[in-house]
């Protein structure tokens, strides 16, 4: 078994693990800082929306020796308004422009045509109404809301209320900071950023899930045992999905992080920009959320309840006479000492889980005979 997976094993028997819900005041502090941080990029710089929201004019040129900056100097000074030019994969080089009309379009067009010594009938100019962009922005809007509306209905009825709030309240902390780094980077906003904000919903949901259901399951016959409280069995049932959690969060990042990169950073391509970035910061924020922000603040929820209240005060009480007697009893596992411990300690958690009892050795056969 490799060292990752000997780790998963043993945070998943409970032997080693880390206090995430104990220190989720930590955790909590550390979000409020980013969200502070996206809000404020998001009211100070804004968002840089694309031309499909704002309406305006793409020119594409065959292939030019013109530079980039050229290009974007040329068109700025014959549209009296900002432009943003890449240089596309065939040497040739798009060229976007804001808030312009048909007619200027055209003059547009013919001065990028003497300047960038190109023929006129060879670029292609596509023109885009502002409409269509409030259109795509009003369905996103709508999707979204559906989309909360339905988690919440979902996870209130399979799990419970409190979860459902908690989901909800690291959806919004995921696309809050998704939001705010576009705000920062100033990578216009597109339908691609549209699509990319609404798949990292899904990612986000499915890790707060999985870490969700390990918490029912905890949850079961709690109140009838005095060795764990509800914040320090959510903080088990996490360590027990922590691994595989990470282990899908990064799948999901490495071709994401190929796209931004590469397809992105070295190819150019501005389609990808706007998919990936979304996804990356998306994916990064979800898994943390799951992790940092959804569990403890369940547990902070549920400590509330009557029931988990008292299931505390026995949990202390019966601690507090173990340690007036000389006596312990935490909830952590004692450590083996070394590897043929944990390898014993490993057989006895299997035959425990299929039921089995372990069979005496010989010599203790005999002794009995």
């Amino acid at each position: 078994m490799s060292r990752l997976g000997h780790l998963g094993a043993r945070l998943y028997r409970g032997e080693v693990g880390y206090d995430f819900v104990g220190k989720r005041k930590i955790w909590y502090g550390i979000s409020i800082l980013i969200t502070i941080t996206a809000i404020v990029g998001l009211a100070v710089r804004g968002l840089t929306m694309g031309i499909e929201f704002e309406g305006g004019a793409v020119f594409t040129t065959p292939k030019t020796s013109a530079s980039v900056a050229q290009a974007e100097e040329v068109a700025e000074r014959a549209s009296g308004h900002d432009a943003i030019v890449q240089k596309l994969g065939n040497k040739g080089l798009r060229i976007q422009i804001s808030g312009i009309d048909t007619a200027k379009s055209d003059s547009i067009k013919t001065e990028l045509s003497k300047e960038l010594k190109v023929p006129a009938e060879d670029i292609n100019a596509d023109l885009v109404g502002p409409s269509w962009g409030d259109q795509i922005a009003n369905k996103a809007w709508t999707g979204l809301i559906v989309f909360m509306i339905l988690v919440v209905i979902y996870l209130a009825i399979a799990f419970e209320w409190r979860m459902a709030l908690a989901a909800l309240v690291a959806l919004i902390h995921d696309i809050t900071i998704t939001v705010g780094v576009y705000a920062l980077v100033g990578f216009e906003v597109t339908p691609g950023t549209v699509i990319g904000l609404l798949t990292i919903l899904g990612y986000s949901l499915y890790d707060t899930v999985v870490v969700f259901d390990g918490l029912k399951e905890g949850q079961r016959g709690l109140t009838k045992q005095t060795r764990f409280t509800y914040s320090e069995m959510a903080n088990k049932s996490l360590n027990g999905t922590l691994v595989r959690s990470i282990n899908t969060t990064v799948v999901a990042l490495l071709p994401v992080a190929g796209l931004l990169f590469i397809g992105g950073g070295v190819l150019g391509a501005g389609m990808l920009n706007d998919i990936s970035l979304s996804l990356f910061v998306g994916l990064a924020a979800g898994a943390y959320s799951s992790i940092f922000i959804a569990t403890p603040l369940v547990a902070d929820l549920k400590e509330r309840d009557p029931q988990m209240k008292a299931l505390k005060k026995r949990v202390l009480a019966k601690r507090a006479a173990a340690a007036a007697k000389g006596e312990t009893d935490e909830p952590q596992d004692a450590e083996p000492q070394d590897g043929s411990d944990d390898d014993e300690g490993a057989a006895q958690t299997a035959g425990a889980v299929v039921g089995q009892r372990r069979q005496p050795s010989r010599n203790n056969r005999g002794k009995r005979r």
